[in-house]
């Protein structure tokens, strides 16, 4: 019996160890304001959960309903974070009782000189048909600086 859960013991403690931390990151210029927050684990190609963001953008020829929206998990299509880069897409489209319509917002980071710290570009779209009378939708494109951290 000694001999069985001295072999446990060991065979848990060879085990690689599966961590969490956290990510952040926030863009605030005169285009948009964004917060996005997630846990984040370092194994298993470093799955999130708990995702969750808010993005307004500022321009108010954007339609109200797409200006200011909250985005969680379901809304992050493609992540990746090692220690090269940490890229973040996030769509969202508009309730369906409405006319067709989306918010696109793609973060493009790399390590800084400091530990845990990213900064890079983001690119926002907005896309509106505004009603099915409308022959050309409406659409609205941004970039700026964003800048990160990864725990």
């Amino acid at each position: 019996m000694r001999q069985l859960a001295a072999a446990a013991i060991l065979a848990l403690a060879a085990s690689p160890s599966f961590a969490s931390g956290g990510l952040s990151c926030t863009g605030d210029d005169d285009k948009v304001k964004f917060d996005i927050e997630s846990g984040v684990t370092s194994g298993m190609g470093g799955p999130v959960f708990n995702f969750r963001g808010t993005v307004e953008i500022l321009d108010t020829s954007v339609a109200e309903d797409l200006r200011r929206l909250e985005f969680a998990r379901d809304h992050l299509p493609q992540y990746w974070l090692d220690n090269k880069r940490l890229s973040l897409h996030l769509y969202r489209e508009r309730d369906a009782d409405k006319p067709h319509g989306y918010v696109d917002l793609v973060i493009e980071t790399q390590p800084g000189d400091d530990e845990g710290l990213y900064g890079g570009q983001y690119e926002i779209s907005v896309f509106d048909t505004v009603d099915e009378a409308t022959v050309e939708p409406r659409t609205y494109q941004a970039s700026g600086t964003v800048s990160c951290f990864v725990e």
